[in-house]
């Protein structure tokens, strides 16, 4: 037998959904009552998920992405504007800034966390303020762990600016404040926007969530989720509604599904299942990739509980005579697949070409981002398949010990 076919029988992919009876029964009986877009269960989903985050209000919508505008939408992003967003964060946190005409502007993370810095927000906000008007601060909580919020809503409250959360990999996700207290994400925040992509916490396969305490704020975002409509396409359709609308703004199309809505309800039912289960897999990986010296392992910080979305490690390659593209391919031939989360934003050609970003203004995340390797860690994964992974990058690394 080749080392190929080897490979074939061990392979652990890098996500493997969790979707089960409950989620087929619920999107069947959507399917059979006739209604399939925005109608009942995309309310019953916000409502149940508003409830599960601590929110008033929950806006079901098609994308994090456009959780995201819309939030930047009801607050009245402008052209010219300026947005704090995390330079170590997926493309859309900072894309959505650039859909107003508005500008980001870039801060650097966290060593130990990934998040945003507090400390060079302050700096960056400074900075902005002096060249512009600046609006809003979008921290995004990397890999599930939460940003320090207890900070990020102080530099709100200093700069008169709303803090919006880019909460896509964080469900459920807690962090304790100053009083001691565990706050869920969305806490103090004008808005939180979530993403139930397919590897994301919970799935819908594509979608998103908006929360917020603001009615106001909640009922811009609604209205501007389905073209600027006065009136639901729901509220309009059923027996005691009526044919009458009118536009009140240029709106988007950005609704959630029912089929979509179903399936999150039955997700939603199963989170603290697959909190735990992620929980119980990043504690394996700790445990016996702890005394592997060519990488470094993520740290829960005391005052966190992360949802474990993510599992990026760092490969310490002082300590290998290879590089993080050989190390995955390597992996890759051990039947297992891994991912790299992300290239830092001040990197792509957009940004820089676009705004002169230059790699020495970003220190930490330029160091970072060639050692990151993100391992597969999902709700369905066995201890033998952790196993495997485990063994596959305690080999790699002895292989290629400098």
């Amino acid at each position: 037998m080749n080392n190929a076919t080897v490979a074939a029988q061990r392979s652990v992919p890098f996500f493997r959904p969790s979707v089960g009876e409950a989620e087929k029964t619920a999107v069947l009986k959507v399917l059979e009552g006739g209604w399939l877009t925005t109608g009942k269960k995309t309310k019953e989903f916000e409502e149940r998920f508003a409830a599960s985050v601590g929110a008033k209000y929950a806006v079901a919508l098609n994308s994090c992405t456009a959780a995201l505008h819309l939030a930047l939408e009801a607050i009245g992003l402008a052209p010219g504007d300026q947005v704090l967003v995390p330079n170590m964060t997926f493309a859309a946190t900072a894309e959505v800034v650039r859909y107003f005409g508005a500008k980001p502007v870039l801060v650097d993370c966290e060593a130990e966390t990934l998040c945003l810095d507090p400390q060079q927000a302050y700096s960056a906000a400074r900075r902005a303020q002096a060249s512009g008007p600046l609006k809003a601060i979008l921290p995004m909580h990397y890999g599930g762990q939460m940003a320090d919020m207890d900070a990020m809503h102080a530099l709100g409250a200093e700069f008169g600016i709303p803090v919006i959360e880019d909460a896509a990999h964080t469900l459920p996700a807690y962090r304790r404040d100053a009083a001691g207290e565990w706050r869920p994400v969305g806490h103090g925040s004008s808005a939180a926007c979530f993403s139930f992509y397919a590897n994301k916490c919970i799935t819908t396969g594509e979608g998103g969530m908006a929360t917020t305490n603001d009615e106001a704020l909640a009922d811009r975002m609604r209205m501007m989720s389905l073209h600027g409509l006065s009136r639901s396409a729901w509220n309009r359709f059923e027996s005691k509604g009526s044919w009458y609308y009118e536009i009140v703004a240029p709106g988007f199309k950005y609704n959630l599904t029912d089929v979509a809505g179903a399936l999150g309800v039955a997700q939603l039912g199963r989170s603290e299942e697959f909190w735990q289960a992620r929980r119980r897999i990043a504690s394996l990986y700790r445990e016996q990739l702890s005394e592997v010296a060519e990488i470094e392992v993520p740290a829960e910080r005391e005052d966190c509980q992360s949802s474990w979305h993510l599992f990026s490690t760092r490969l310490h390659l002082d300590r290998l005579t290879i590089d993080r593209a050989r190390f995955i391919e390597e992996m890759k031939e051990h039947g297992i697949t891994c991912s790299v989360h992300w290239m830092p934003l001040h990197l792509h050609p957009y940004y820089r070409e676009t705004y002169g970003f230059a790699p020495e203004e970003y220190p930490v995340a330029n160091a970072l981002w060639p050692r990151l390797v993100s391992l597969p860690i999902f709700p369905s994964m066995t201890d033998e398949e952790v196993e495997i992974v485990v063994s596959a990058v305690r080999t790699i690394c002895a292989e290629n010990r400098a």
